[in-house]
């Protein structure tokens, strides 16, 4: 869910954009290592694109394991490996009225 701040600052609103095949191929790649990694039943994951106002879902993975430790596992891996690898940017609108692009891998205060 988007969150209404980051770092102390009022977030008005996201917007998401990516190289659509390049995110595409890296989601289903993440969906394939995770398959392999634990004793997986199903794997999805979802990321939205566009303008997304604060407490909208951004993004959704879902596993489904015979058991609920591997399922937890898989899924925590899932969103904080794809938070580092998918092409998929983020910009950040503040109330003040400015703007930050934030990359895959880093956080709002750090630069490529």
């Amino acid at each position: 869910v988007t969150r209404a701040t980051t770092d102390g600052r009022e977030t008005t609103s996201l917007d998401y954009q990516c190289y659509p095949e390049m995110a595409r191929a890296k989601l289903h790649e993440l969906q394939d290592q995770a398959l392999t990694r634990w004793p997986l039943t199903a794997c999805s994951i979802v990321h939205r694109l566009g303008h997304l106002e604060p407490e909208e879902a951004s993004v959704a993975v879902a596993v489904s394991s015979p058991h609920r430790g591997d399922a937890f596992a898989a899924g925590q891996w899932l969103i904080d490996t794809l938070k580092e690898v998918v092409p998929i940017w983020k910009q950040e609108n503040w109330a003040d009225g400015s703007s930050e692009w934030v990359h895959p891998g880093l956080s709002a205060n750090e630069s490529p």
